[in-house]
């Protein structure tokens, strides 16, 4: 990869986890993983500068505001600090520092992991809050601010225009709290307590961010009038007199001191009542601090130091099979409760097998639990000298927990799927794709008609929308009168489709749109099909013996021979409506262009197809005849300088048997040329 396509990867990259970050507030990745990956572009960049374009993350502070609140530019900047992730880094920091400012004393306090504001007082009156936003422009959350009662209202003794700092956080104890609720409430659960504080704040009824039990803590004077102190340190303390929550910090002119005080705090993290990601580290001095100055994305004089994604260990109790929407068999392991960022942890993810059987994961295992983006726990390793007696391997089950129907690997042995054509777990995913349009075009039965067909436990199988209750329908939301005929009509209709479209609507692994084709059309009937081999399937053209295997194993299903049945009696269609006229044209592809008189293109293909011929968009050495209706223009011409044939719309009406001629010697012509 070239160093101008590796740099548009990562700004892409960077630029979609700001989004979701900032802007929606569902971060996809761990904030280490995304500050080593902005140091990754930003180490591209100073070595290719050329390269530095005006969207790239590393030329803006963060994120955008979101729209819905007001905008405020901030008076002061917002500005983030430069990134350390190891000690020598936070001594090459010091170094740096040293370098403009003699023997300075450092102030150093954790990191809170919430939604940084500023705070507006004017004559001593809370007038004004403002999200971080993209450090230059926030949001006005001044009224979800107010419920915050940490946050004093008016200050004693205080100077005109003061402007301060700080991150708005949810405890713990009340995170823990609200998720229980919201459990019991059947609701999403918060995702760690920074998104939730995050959401908190962006709700636009104060109720509900009052109802959240926020809390604030203070770490900066962005701005005052008053009479100017020479230290932060001092600058804090007054904050506190004026009773503010302002952050506990520490003070060392030793980097050795610093750097133990890091590791404590890292290692005492649960102290705190709200979580933290780092530590910040800051000239103390605001003199050394005016000398060292800034660059255009952070100051010189302060640094952050950010913490791997934290590791504990727990015991696997059990591990339950859980069945997608798409039947994929996934391992969850339930683990004794542990506390990892923010959250307790009962339950991590297994992927699949493979990943089980790599780490060699067995129940009353202790393994060590960290969180996948500080989202998502998962288990990094096997504690194995603390692995009890008795243990065996653990395997995915042979049959579907769900439904019982046999399960199967995919082809490329990543995922194991239950292959019931009825399965529970995956029928408002079956149903859906049952009514799209391709498969068998029942207009107005999207996704979330069938939701509320299943809710109301109308429809159980694909079969079960052919005896749909009218009244029963119509009493659905958004439904009605009008709707639900419509609905019943286009189930009605959609009984006289051709047999492809109802191979395609089952869903069979590795069974599209064309393969549907070719089928119905070579069998002419869903009987015959099902009482194919694998052998007869494979000598098919397109048909390999893979979607050979995967036909016959579904036939022989009892769940597919329900459906088959159940829709048999509903009156669906199973022949096929094109007549089967063999595999004169297997092995040739075909490229239509221009206007056709007799019929569409897409019609024209379908009976290409139903020779066995290959219907492809664009033309190539590899094309085997080009049809050419009026009008036909720059694929007619590629084809005469290939010297690939071409045939005129009279010329395929004979190779399709719909006009009088020699059709075989047509055929066999083009079979000759490839």
């Amino acid at each position: 990869m070239d160093f101008e396509t590796q740099a548009a990867r990562l700004r892409e990259e960077l630029n979609e986890h700001n989004y979701n970050y900032y802007v929606l507030d569902a971060p996809v990745i761990s904030d280490f993983a995304y500050d080593k990956m902005l140091r990754e572009l930003e180490e591209l960049e100073s070595a290719h500068p050329e390269l530095i374009t005006p969207d790239s993350p590393t030329q803006r502070v963060g994120g955008k505001a979101l729209e819905g609140f007001q905008q405020v530019t901030h008076r002061v900047p917002l500005q983030s600090l430069q990134d350390v992730f190891s000690p020598e880094e936070l001594l090459d920091f010091d170094r740096r520092v040293r370098e403009s400012a003699d023997s300075p004393e450092y102030l150093l306090e954790p990191k809170v992991d919430g939604l940084s504001v500023a705070l507006e007082y004017e004559n001593g009156v809370f007038v004004r809050g403002a999200t971080r936003g993209d450090g230059q422009v926030g949001e006005d959350v001044t009224e979800n601010l107010r419920t915050i009662k940490s946050i004093p209202m008016k200050l004693e003794n205080a100077p005109a225009a003061l402007i301060v700092r700080g991150e708005v956080y949810m405890p713990r104890k009340t995170f823990d709290r609200l998720n229980g609720e919201r459990e019991l409430r059947g609701e999403p659960l918060f995702a760690n307590p920074r998104n939730a504080a995050a959401g908190s704040m962006r709700q636009l009824d104060p109720k509900i961010a009052a109802a959240r039990g926020l809390d604030m803590v203070v770490f900066n004077i962005q701005y005052t009038d008053h009479s100017p102190f020479e230290t932060d340190s001092a600058g804090l303390d007054w904050l506190r007199e004026l009773r503010f929550k302002v952050i506990d910090y520490r003070l060392s002119g030793n980097m050795e001191e610093i750097q133990s005080a890091i590791f404590e705090l890292g290692d005492q993290r649960e102290k705190y009542p709200f979580d933290i990601d780092g530590a910040v580290v800051k000239v103390n001095s605001l003199i050394q601090r005016s000398i060292l100055g800034e660059t255009a994305k952070f100051p010189r004089w302060a640094a952050a130091y950010k913490y791997p994604p934290e590791q504990k260990e727990s015991v696997v109790e059990d591990i339950v099979i859980q069945v997608g929407r798409t039947g994929v068999l996934t391992p969850k392991a339930v683990v004794a409760p542990v506390r990892l960022a923010g959250t307790t942890v009962t339950n991590a993810t297994l992927h699949n097998q493979d990943f089980i059987t790599e780490k060699d994961i067995r129940i009353g295992d202790t393994v060590v639990v960290q969180k996948a983006g500080e989202i998502i726990p998962e288990i990094v390793s096997v504690v194995k000298e603390k692995r009890p007696e008795g243990t065996v391997p653990y395997l995915l089950p042979n049959v579907c927990p769900v439904c019982g129907a046999a399960v199967a690997r995919d082809e490329d042995g990543a995922h194991i799927r239950c292959t019931g054509a009825e399965c529970p777990a995956q029928l408002l995913r079956n149903l859906t794709h049952f009514a799209s349009r391709d498969a068998m075009d029942i207009e107005g039965l999207g996704p979330a008609v069938v939701e509320a067909l299943v809710n109301a436990g109308m429809v159980k199988t694909p079969a079960d929308l052919y005896s749909l209750d009218r009244e029963q329908v119509a009493k659905l939301d958004r439904m009605g009168k009008k709707s639900t005929d419509n609905l019943l009509s286009a189930i009605e209709k959609s009984k006289h489709n051709d047999l492809s479209k109802l191979l395609f609507a089952f869903g069979i692994r590795q069974v599209g749109q064309k393969a549907g084709k070719i089928l119905a059309a070579r069998f002419g009937s869903l009987d015959a099909l099902a009482q194919a081999t694998e052998e007869e399937l494979t000598a098919i053209n397109d048909v390999g013996g893979i979607t050979a295997k995967y036909l016959t194993e579904w036939f022989a299903a009892p769940q597919s021979q329900h459906l088959i049945a159940a829709l048999k009696e509903a009156g669906v269609n199973m022949d096929s409506q094109t007549t089967s006229v063999g595999d004169k044209l297997a092995g040739i592809t075909f490229v239509l262009t221009g206007e056709l008189s007799a019929c569409s293109r897409k019609e024209a293909g379908d009976k290409l197809e139903a020779l066995g011929a290959k219907v492809s968009g664009s033309v190539s050495k590899k094309t085997g005849c080009v049809v050419a209706g009026e009008a036909a223009g720059s694929k007619l011409r590629k084809a005469q300088e290939l010297g690939v044939p071409v045939l005129d719309e009279g010329q395929f009406l004979i190779l399709v048997g719909e006009r009088d001629g020699d059709a075989d010697t047509l055929a066999a012509q083009l079979r000759n040329r490839n």
